[in-house]
């Protein structure tokens, strides 16, 4: 049996339940809250390792470049000095076409080369705001750790505090009630609620009439069994409200019922026949007139054959 100090370690247990739970999502996802932070941070070294990696594939192909322009020029400064020093036409002519290539070569290359260390210059530049947005992030990210760190501290101490009210009322229920309690507090909010004019204050489903009084009843004696809504689950407890708080429902009693409507309707029924028996009387009574004036006709015709009898005999 329960006992009305029960109710109220339950209501007492319930407010020190719902902040724990609270709080206890507060430190599940606390760290949570540095995903997008982290994300971020990976996705900015990323960058950088693929910029990294562009920027050392150009860095190589200009450093071969610089050696073909190396190879170019050398290749037309020692033409240039072997036509100063050419014997013969076809020595001449075999020295002017390797300055000529030469210098075709150095002009394609040095173009190409200006290209990828224009190219190079823009990479080296966005390596730095790269590396100094991962610099930042990291920072942002260490400052947010050490916040989130503290308001997990301050989380847990107010989870102590608690922990020690929760074990000071804990001994005195049942086990099997404390387990759906919390159960109960943890998909709803309540686990225990009041009953107000036959009303579920948890889920507002009006309860039986029969249950509503148990519960009213053993709240008033003091002492019951712990109740359970069967529409939410919740624990019940009776609560009494003043008649100006008393709500209006719907009372299929003043609709009526099945058997009231039928009578109504054999009323009309009756309504008709007696409408019929008036309309029957009336031809009747229209009938009895009308054998009243052959009656009539009748006594004239009679009481001229006795004037032409009385004529006759005075003949």
């Amino acid at each position: 049996m329960a006992t009305a100090e029960t109710f109220e370690n339950l209501k007492n247990l319930q407010d020190i339940l719902v902040k724990k739970y609270d709080l206890e999502k507060k430190v599940n996802d606390a760290p949570k809250q540095l995903s997008n932070q982290e994300d971020l941070l990976v996705k900015t070294r990323k960058e950088f390792i693929e910029q990294k990696t562009a920027y050392d594939a150009i860095q190589e192909k200009v450093a071969k470049l610089k050696e073909e322009l190396e190879e170019a020029t050398k290749s037309r400064e020692e033409g240039e000095k072997g036509v100063a020093n050419s014997t013969t036409h076809r020595e001449y002519e075999a020295l002017e076409k390797q300055i000529s290539e030469a210098k075709d070569k150095e002009e394609e290359v040095r173009h190409e080369l200006q290209k990828q260390e224009k190219e190079l210059a823009a990479l080296d530049e966005r390596l730095k705001i790269t590396e100094d947005s991962i610099k930042f992030s990291e920072q942002e990210l260490k400052n947010s750790r050490d916040n989130i760190d503290a308001e997990i501290a301050d989380y847990k101490n107010q989870l102590a505090s608690l922990k020690e009210k929760e074990d000071e009322i804990t001994p005195n229920l049942k086990q099997e009630t404390l387990f759906k309690f919390q159960g109960i507090i943890q998909r709803n909010s309540e686990g225990i609620v009041a009953v107000r004019n036959g009303v579920c204050t948890g889920c507002h489903m009006i309860l039986p009439a029969n249950f509503a009084n148990e519960v009213r009843e053993g709240e008033n004696n003091g002492d019951k069994d712990i109740l359970f809504c069967p529409y939410c689950s919740r624990i019940l407890y009776y609560e009494e409200v003043s008649e100006d708080q008393q709500e209006d429902y719907f009372d299929i009693g003043a609709a009526g019922t099945l058997a009231g409507f039928e009578e109504d309707f054999s009323d009309e029924d009756e309504n008709e026949e007696d409408e019929d028996n008036e309309n029957d009387s009336l031809n009747d009574f229209d009938g009895g007139d009308v054998d009243d004036d052959s009656d009539i006709s009748d006594e004239d015709e009679d009481s001229d054959d006795e004037i032409e009898d009385e004529d006759e005999d005075e003949e």
